[in-house]
């Protein structure tokens, strides 16, 4: 049964909905873009949570701030990266030492950021990074990444860029493309499931 709950990031609060299930292994999940209407309630963000809770992982799907009822506000995906580190250090808290963290596209954009400054990730899920409509800078080695998912129709995820981006990311993550599936994955949820659930 997922709650709310909150903690402090840079001085803000930040909202969350954590499900602890008894173990040390859990998942941070991160949603898409605050100034399209991404938070932690939407669909993918959800699918992506189902699967790691069919695995037996605590979940924290968390608010960026200034979404939800999240203090602060948009910071270009910067001050977000903060969010991900404190909720990172909140699961720790919590008794959590091995987690995973997992975003969709915005989500995919701070995650890889984080990361960066917080190594101890166990491994990364990245799903339909935007990879044509931010810009992510020179690709760097990202090695705990082991899963990039995107949609055949996924024209803010192209394939082919996403392909290019790897390479640089991890060589040896894998790739999965749905067929058929554009950026919003619908129709296409379970299959999402499916696809993640193999690789957790």
């Amino acid at each position: 049964m997922e709650k709310l709950t909150s903690f402090s990031s840079d001085g803000l609060t930040i909202e969350g909905l954590l499900e602890r299930i008894p173990g040390d292994r859990g998942v941070v999940i991160t949603h898409p873009h605050p100034l399209y209407g991404g938070d932690m309630l939407n669909p993918v963000v959800k699918a992506i949570s189902n699967s790691y809770r069919d695995k037996g992982y605590s979940i924290l799907r968390i608010n960026f701030r200034g979404v939800g009822k999240s203090g602060g506000k948009y910071e270009n995906g910067i001050g977000e990266q903060k969010d991900v580190l404190s909720a990172l250090s909140y699961m720790n808290e919590l008794g959590i030492s091995r987690t995973d963290l997992a975003g969709y596209s915005f989500g995919t954009f701070v995650n890889i950021g984080a990361v960066k400054k917080r190594p101890s990730v166990q491994k990364m899920i990245m799903v339909s990074p935007p990879v044509a409509f931010m810009e992510f800078g020179r690709p760097s080695p990202v090695l705990c990444l082991k899963l990039v998912i995107t949609g055949s129709l996924d024209e803010i995820a192209p394939e082919e860029s996403v392909k290019k981006n790897l390479l640089q990311w991890n060589p040896e993550a894998v790739l999965e493309v749905i067929g058929g599936a554009d950026h919003f994955y619908s129709g296409y949820l379970k299959k999402l499931e499916e696809i993640i659930s193999l690789h957790i």
